[in-house]
């Protein structure tokens, strides 16, 4: 029970890797605060899959991609010492660049990059006074290698890094640490629109053979947000298969 008594903030936390989070720091004791933008069914399948940990989670509505909202929820929080934040909150919007609309490069760049910063700057402000803080972005791959088709999902990808390897430096005097876990191609409800025969290739792709488990990048993220994982400090941890 690492995490007991700890507040654990998780956005996008009530489906696919956010949910297996949620679960995870609920099973090692912790407080947990997980955000969703609008899915009121998702929510409360988690908290039915919670059973008996549920009177430690706290279900909150906040689409972190409008500062207004970010902002609102962190005027909530107060004074109440925040321990982990995990940026999971992020959509895709696929299409070639020439035939992307700026809608569909937008509400991908303001979820997954911008909702990230608003929500880490406000956990910042809560981290400083305690002088010790675990801040963690859900990357990917895409913003490494790249996949066609996802020009904005990768750049908002590399983005999510490049803010870590900055905010690393600004904050590590605090005992604050902020790194990233790369998820590969994970068995979750953001895979299940690609066409089949992308499923084939992709996975083919993957030197493992296999898709992932949402639980498998639930541990990595368990162990950078734990105390032991006081000197890893802008660092991104692959859980890929390979990739």
């Amino acid at each position: 029970m690492k995490f007991t008594d700890q507040k654990v903030i998780i956005t996008g936390g009530t489906r696919g890797l956010g949910r297996a989070a949620s679960l995870a720091f609920l099973g090692e004791g912790a407080r947990v605060q997980a955000t969703y933008r609008g899915n009121e069914e998702a929510a409360e399948e988690l908290r039915s899959l919670a059973g008996e940990n549920a009177e430690r989670l706290t279900l909150t509505r906040c689409d972190v991609s409008q500062e207004d909202q970010v902002n609102a929820f962190w005027e909530e929080i107060g004074d109440q010492p925040v321990s982990v934040l995990i940026n999971n909150a992020g959509i895709r919007r696929d299409a070639l660049l020439p035939l992307m609309g700026i809608a569909d490069w937008q509400s991908v760049i303001d979820t997954n990059l911008t909702g990230g910063f608003l929500m880490s700057r406000g956990a910042v402000k809560n981290m400083l006074g305690q002088r010790y803080g675990r801040i963690l972005f859900v990357t990917s791959p895409a913003g490494r290698v790249g996949f066609q088709g996802q020009t904005n999902y990768g750049a908002s990808k590399a983005g999510q890094i490049g803010l870590t390897r900055s905010l690393c430096k600004e904050v590590a005097s605090r005992g604050i640490t902020v790194n990233c876990v790369s998820p590969g191609f994970i068995a979750t409800e953001l895979l299940d629109d690609l066409p089949e025969d992308l499923t084939r290739e992709y996975k083919k792709s993957v030197p493992a053979r296999r898709f992932g488990k949402p639980e498998e990048v639930a541990a990595a993220l368990l162990f950078l947000a734990s105390s032991d994982a006081a000197y890893i400090n802008g660092t991104t941890l692959e859980v890929a298969g390979g990739i």
